[in-house]
C-alpha cells in the first residue's frame, strides 16, 4: 500500500475510533477487510480495537448496506447510538426504506462517504489475487479525472456520487487526498464534531469544480447507456430476447434493497402447480420454457420498485446468467421517476408517488 492511501485510510479509521473513544456513538457499521485479505464485509463493530481492519472506502459494495440497516432496525428501533459509514446510493435506498416502513432510524448516525466507485467482488478478488491494490487505482483515477475501465457499470453511470442527507460527510474529492475533508450536515453531526473538537470544515472551491466534472462524465455514460437500452430492449419480443437466460432463482430480488415485501408473491404457493398442469401448457403449445413466468417476475418487480430504484446495481451483481439487469431496471426506473418529477432518497420530507395523487399529476405539460 501507497503512503497516500494508507494515509487516507488510517485518518478516516481514526476518525472513526475516535466517534468511539469519545462517546459519541457506541457501534459503527463500517466495511472489514476479510482475514484471508480477498474481499470486504460490512461488520458492525462494537470495539474500536476491531476498527484496525477497518476499510472505510472499500472499493467493492458485497450488499446495498441500507438493507443491512433495515434488518436490524425495521422490528425495533435501536436502543444504543449506531453511526453508519455508507456511500451515496447505500444512504438513498435508506431514504427509501423509511418511506417504506422497513427501517427506524432511531440512533441511526449517518456517515456519507464520497465514492469514487466499486469494482464487482470477482474483479475486486482477482485484483488482490494478482497482487494489486484497488485503492491505488482509484487514487490514480481521481488525480487523472477519469474512470477505471473495470468499475461496475452502475458506478460509471450514476449521477449521484456524493452523498447527502447524512448527519456527516466524509469528502474525498477536493481533499489532498491524505487528509480527508469532514463536514457537518445536521444538527446532531455538528454536535459530534464539536465533542471530538473537530472544526467542520467547508465544501472548497476546488471540491466543487471535481464533483462537477465527475457528474458531468457519469451523466454523460447514463445518457449514452440509457438511449442504447431503450433502443435494446424496446418491444415485447425484444424483452424476451433480454431476459431469456434468467433461470428464476429470484438473487435479483433477495438483494434488492427496494424490493421491500416480507412475504414475496412469487415465493407463495400461487406459482406451485400440479404436474398436469406443466403437461397442458406444453401439450397445448408445443413447448413450454422452463422455468416458467421468468418476464412476468421482472415485470411484477420493474412495476413494484421502479420508482424507488436507486440504481445501486446490487441486482446485476447477483445475476448467475449476467444478464445486464442494471440497465434495464435503472432505465424503467429513470422513466417512471421522471413521470412523477420523484428523485429516490432526494429527501425524507417527499412522499413517495404511488402514495399520493394530484389531478394534474398526469397532464401534459
Amino acid at each position: 500500500m501507497e503512503k497516500d492511501e494508507y494515509d487516507l485510510t488510517r485518518n478516516i479509521t481514526n476518525f472513526l475510533k475516535e466517534m468511539m473513544v469519545k462517546d459519541c456513538v457506541d457501534l459503527i457499521l463500517v466495511p472489514q477487510k476479510l482475514p484471508v485479505g480477498e474481499g470486504v464485509v460490512q461488520s458492525l463493530v462494537a470495539d474500536e480495537g476491531k476498527l484496525e481492519n477497518a476499510d472505510p472506502l472499500a472499493f467493492v459494495m458485497p450488499v446495498n448496506s441500507g438493507t443491512i440497516i433495515s434488518d436490524m432496525t425495521k422490528v425495533t428501533p435501536s436502543k444504543k447510538k449506531i453511526a453508519a459509514l455508507l456511500k451515496s446510493c447505500e444512504i438513498r435506498a435508506l431514504i427509501e426504506l423509511v418511506k417504506l416502513k422497513q427501517v427506524l432510524l432511531d440512533n441511526i448516525i449517518i456517515i456519507g462517504i464520497d465514492c469514487p466507485g466499486t469494482y464487482s467482488m470477482n474483479d475486486y478478488r482477482s485484483m488482490i489475487e494478482e497482487g494489486k491494490s484497488p485503492m491505488s487505482e482509484f487514487l490514480k483515477n481521481i488525480k487523472e479525472g477519469k474512470d477505471d475501465e473495470k468499475m461496475r457499470i452502475a458506478c460509471k453511470v450514476c449521477e449521484y456520487p456524493i452523498p447527502e442527507n447524512a448527519d456527516i460527510i466524509i469528502g474525498i474529492y477536493g481533499s489532498n487526498l491524505k487528509n480527508p475533508i469532514i463536514m457537518a450536515k445536521s444538527e446532531t453531526g455538528k454536535e459530534i464534531l464539536k465533542k471530538m473538537g473537530i472544526d467542520s470544515q467547508d465544501e472548497t472551491k476546488e471540491r466543487k469544480e471535481q464533483i462537477n466534472t465527475l457528474t458531468k462524465r457519469r451523466l454523460d455514460s447514463w445518457n449514452t447507456l440509457l438511449s442504447e437500452t431503450q433502443k435494446e430492449v424496446t418491444g415485447i419480443e425484444n424483452l424476451l430476447k433480454f431476459l431469456a437466460p434468467c433461470i428464476n432463482c429470484h438473487n435479483c430480488m433477495d438483494v434488492c434493497p427496494v424490493c421491500y415485501c416480507r412475504e414475496c408473491f412469487f415465493e407463495s404457493p400461487t406459482f406451485e402447480y400440479e404436474s398436469e398442469k406443466y403437461l397442458s401448457w406444453a401439450e397445448r403449445k408445443g413447448l413450454v420454457k422452463m422455468p416458467r413466468d421468468t418476464l412476468l417476475f421482472h415485470l411484477t418487480r420493474m412495476n413494484h420498485m421502479a420508482t424507488s430504484c436507486v440504481g445501486c446495481g446490487m441486482c446485476e451483481q447477483a445475476c448467475p446468467s449476467k444478464i445486464e439487469l442494471l440497465k434495464l431496471y435503472k432505465s424503467v426506473g429513470h422513466n417512471a421517476q421522471k413521470v412523477f418529477d420523484y428523485v429516490p432518497g432526494r429527501s425524507l420530507d417527499e412522499e413517495l408517488p404511488l402514495i399520493t395523487f394530484r389531478e394534474d399529476e398526469l397532464e401534459p405539460k
